[in-house]
């Protein structure tokens, strides 16, 4: 598992941490059950701020992506497995309004338009920010399982 941030980038560093796990679940190389490097650990490898991990972590707890226990570590939810079947289909939905011709701005209105409000404030809406590919200047490799 490859957990990457740039420190030079505006977005704050835990939320790039945050999402770094979830590009991971989305891909694929992070799946539910998988043991996630201790605060300390990912702190010292990334050269952040303990709380910063912690804030990470507990944003994705929020989400359900993380279980956090006390003396246990960080475990991924098998919520995470939702969050990859939802990657594959949402692929496959921006593949097929490519070939249709449809615009970025307007799938996402579609998406907006379609999407229940009360289903706007569940913690799987959160925004899930990727990282952009090759800007990585810390990386940090943990054991899966």
């Amino acid at each position: 598992m490859l957990i990457s941030i740039d420190p030079a980038e505006e977005t704050p560093l835990f939320e790039q941490i945050a999402a770094s796990v979830r590009s991971g679940i989305m891909d694929g190389s992070i799946s539910a059950g998988d043991r996630m490097p201790t605060a300390k650990v990912l702190c010292a490898s990334l050269g952040v701020n303990r709380n910063t991990v912690l804030h990470a972590y507990q944003m994705l707890r929020d989400e359900g992506l993380l279980e956090l226990r006390r003396g246990r570590g960080a475990t991924i939810t098998e919520r995470a497995g939702t969050l990859a079947r939802l990657s594959d289909a949402v692929r496959g939905l921006v593949d097929e309004a490519r070939a249709l011709g449809v615009s970025a701005d307007t799938l996402a209105r579609l998406i907006r338009e379609s999407y229940p409000r009360d289903l706007a404030d569940s913690p799987m809406a959160a925004t899930v920010p990727v990282p952009a590919p090759g800007r990585v200047s810390r990386h940090t490799e943990g054991e899966s399982r």
